[in-house]
């Protein structure tokens, strides 16, 4: 918790410091992805800040994920046609994917620049960066098949 309430502190001086006005919205759905470690939709936070904030619209949401996304605070996560996924995870990280419930679970290994590098070499492109995703069952469904 103290983590988390640390990492909050810092993004919001740092919001604040680049001229943008801390709402009482704003600072709901960044608490509610700094807390969450789902990987929500903003459909996701707008159903579960709802009551708090009854006049608060799913576009308002929105509107502060792409703030946080161009902060660099949250990373937006786009799987087909799913609706997006925010992670304020900003660290380098993994997700194993459970194709049947579609759940998200961060997976920590060490970094995969070598293979941006060695990418690079092969092609000659200019590596920006890479995604790793691992498909499978989590425990949960596989009880659930049993």
């Amino acid at each position: 918790m103290i983590l988390h309430n640390n990492r909050l502190t810092t993004a919001i001086e740092m919001l604040k410091e680049n001229g943008v006005r801390m709402t009482p919205q704003r600072h709901a759905i960044l608490n509610h992805l700094y807390a969450s470690l789902e990987h929500p939709t903003a459909d996701e936070i707008y159903k579960s800040l709802e009551s708090q904030f009854p006049n608060m619209s799913v576009a308002t949401v929105y509107n502060n994920l792409r703030v946080f996304k161009e902060a660099g605070l949250v990373r937006e996560l786009t799987f087909g046609d799913a609706s997006s996924r925010f992670d304020a995870n900003i660290l380098d990280h993994y997700h194993v994917i459970c194709q049947t419930c579609g759940k998200i679970t961060d997976f920590d290994h060490a970094s995969l620049k070598s293979i941006e590098e060695k990418a690079s070499l092969a092609t000659g492109y200019k590596i920006d960066s890479h995604r790793l995703e691992l498909y499978g069952t989590c425990t949960t469904c596989q009880l659930q098949e049993q």
